[in-house]
């Protein structure tokens, strides 16, 4: 069945914020001598560490993030994903590579316009919440604006305005200790927002939490970005919450990337078996949609003769769901229409190879 390329449907590629390309870092006292023998001599990660003793945290990265975008970084423990992330405001130096965060150079910053460019560009919320104990709610937010030395009321002002945001707003004068983890974690959100950024970095920040309170900030996160449009790094090993939340989603192990895509692209055409047996358990009910499905009308009418004026019509952002709940309801082919144009057909048994297909088989 012929399906077109997901990647071109999604591309609206506006406004590029983070452009970083051919990122390596590695770790040891010979990096650069690592880096020239695994370029000359192809080496692995395992050749490297025996000749080297250097370890291979990331490897030859490139991608963008537009404006606005949610992009997911994910990857099982190990994979380079948060080593990875800590290059975005050089935590780490990249042993070689370019990393633009908003047309700006990071790289060639001196220690003095880097520490400006991170307290003014980049908020940061890390698995740890890493609220400062002796101080109020309110304080902790507003520790981004007081190292900008902006005027006390001022910082306090906005610091209360985001605890607003957050809905913490009542808990401003408590301390960390006062908090649940969930609360924690959202007043470090706050901390990070407080500032105004351009750019969020997400290291794994509700991985720490029970699965319901996850969830629920997972809600917040979402709420808040559809408010705030920040460009987001989302770090994270679950890929449950990387379809749920990001807009793309990259896929990394032993430090490289395997696949970069919306999680629709990546459910339907897995780059290659680990991406496959990664994507395997996820449900593709709300992930794939009408025009990941559709087969061609001229086909269809070929086969099976002129569509019925009965046939039921779906956008082709229409959830694999809800065109499941359509044919329940109708026997006729659901028509796929875009911008006012019929562009495919989805029968039953187009719906029902999705599916199986989309089925873990044991």
């Amino acid at each position: 069945m012929h399906r077109p390329s997901l990647t071109k449907i999604w591309v609206k590629r506006v406004d590029t914020v983070i452009e970083i390309s051919n990122v390596w870092k590695i770790f040891g006292d010979q990096p650069l001598a690592a880096l020239t023998a695994i370029r000359d001599r192809g080496l692995s990660k395992a050749d490297v560490l025996e000749e080297f003793n250097a370890v291979v945290g990331v490897a030859d990265v490139s991608l963008s993030v537009n404006r606005g975008e949610i992009f997911c970084i994910m990857g099982l423990s190990g994979s380079g994903k948060s080593t990875l992330v800590r290059h975005f405001n050089r935590l780490l130096e990249p042993t070689a590579g370019k990393i633009e965060i908003e047309g700006t150079d990071v790289m060639a910053l001196g220690s003095r316009a880097l520490q400006n460019f991170r307290n003014s560009k980049i908020g940061m919320v890390f698995q740890n919440f890493a609220l400062m104990p002796h101080r109020s709610v309110l304080d902790n937010v507003a520790m981004p604006l007081e190292i900008r030395k902006i005027a006390k009321n001022e910082r306090l002002r906005q610091a209360a305005a985001i605890l607003d945001i957050v809905e913490l707003g009542a808990w401003g004068s408590k301390f960390a200790h006062e908090l649940s983890g969930g609360m924690q974690q959202r007043v470090g959100l706050a901390r990070a927002l407080a500032a105004n950024p351009d750019v969020l970095l997400m290291d794994e920040p509700f991985s720490a939490l029970d699965p319901l309170i996850r969830r629920q900030l997972q809600d917040e996160f979402i709420r808040l970005s559809k408010i705030l449009k920040k460009t987001t790094i989302f770090i994270t090993h679950d890929l449950d919450e990387a379809v749920r939340i990001g807009d793309r989603i990259a896929i990394m192990r032993d430090g490289g990337i395997v696949q970069t895509g919306t999680a629709e692209d990546i459910v339907m055409n897995p780059a290659d078996e680990y991406v496959a047996d990664f994507v395997a358990g996820i449900s593709r009910l709300k992930v794939v949609h009408a025009h990941a499905v559709m087969q061609p009308i001229d086909s269809h009418i070929a086969l099976h003769g002129p569509m019925s004026a009965h046939s039921p019509r779906v956008n082709s952002t229409e959830t694999l769901s809800n065109l499941i709940n359509l044919a329940i309801d109708s026997d006729q082919a659901i028509i796929v229409e875009d911008m006012g144009q019929d562009i495919g057909v989805i029968t039953r048994a187009d719906l029902l190879r999705t599916v199986i297909e989309g089925t873990e088989v044991s």
